[in-house]
């Protein structure tokens, strides 16, 4: 089984090069997507790629996180590999819990295998997460299990292992933040099975940007509520495909 570790970057100078050697210790193949970093983060990440043969990819302008995760599983497709595990550059997703997803991998029981910061209650390493996020990611995580039939705890979680083929099978085109609404609404209709997986909860820098007008709350909300919305009227142009007939019936993810 290859499974490749994908970690979106931007703007990670202080964090990338230790959050990459440490994910190395645990992943024989590593893919950076450098998002456009406007700092020294290209600079440290061809170094890497020059010493350990680390995979990188690189945007000449941001182009979103959800852009950026497409593309891992495009390259993850494209160079035969089972699994591709997500996780974040900002210290907030800890690589000594690769082998925990690895393990769930190898059991060959899910499609997704998605961490939840919350599915084992635990107090956060380092500041506490802002009330805001808090907020809508348990409003919109109870938004998704009604709506789509699942049964998360967490539904924004970056810190997931996915199955390539099933990716393959998906219809994925969001750029920005909102990329998990639309993952979540087509892995309903396809029938994906998802399991959650506990993973720490650690915030190290409260006072990090979304940009484009999305770090006010409300207008956050609303422009995830609009991604999901679309995403479950598409959805049922998905399932009338004969490609979804072997997904089992949708779980519920019209409503």
């Amino acid at each position: 089984m290859r499974i490749l570790v994908a970690i979106p970057v931007y703007n990670e100078q202080s964090t990338v090069e230790g959050v990459i050697r440490r994910v190395r210790e645990h992943a024989d193949h590593v893919l950076a997507v450098d998002d456009g970093s406007t700092d020294t983060t290209p600079a440290i990440l061809n170094d890497l790629r020059a010493e350990m043969g680390l995979d990188l990819i690189r945007h000449e302008a941001n182009a979103g996180y959800g852009r950026s995760v497409r593309e891992a599983f495009r390259r993850a497709s494209d160079r035969g590999f089972d699994w591709v595990i997500t996780m974040d550059c900002d210290e907030q997703h800890e690589p000594a819990a690769i082998p925990a997803f690895v393990e769930r991998c190898v059991a060959n029981e899910s499609d997704i295998v998605s961490g939840s910061r919350y599915l084992a209650a635990s107090g956060a390493a380092g500041h506490a997460p802002p009330a805001d996020r808090r907020a809508i990611n348990g409003t919109i995580t109870t938004e998704l299990n009604e709506r789509l039939g699942l049964a998360l705890t967490d539904g924004f979680c970056g810190f997931k292992a996915h199955r390539v083929s099933a990716m393959d099978r998906l219809e994925l085109t969001e750029n920005g933040y909102a990329f998990p609404m639309q993952l979540w609404a087509q892995a309903a209709a396809r029938g994906l099975r998802v399991e959650e997986l506990p993973v720490e909860l650690i915030y190290n820098d409260p006072n990090r940007t979304f940009g484009n007008g999305l770090d006010d709350a409300e207008i956050r909300l609303a422009h995830y509520r609009g991604v999901l919305d679309r995403e479950i009227a598409r959805v049922a142009h998905m399932m009338t495909e004969p490609a979804a007939a072997d997904a089992g019936a949708c779980s519920g993810c019209c409503r």
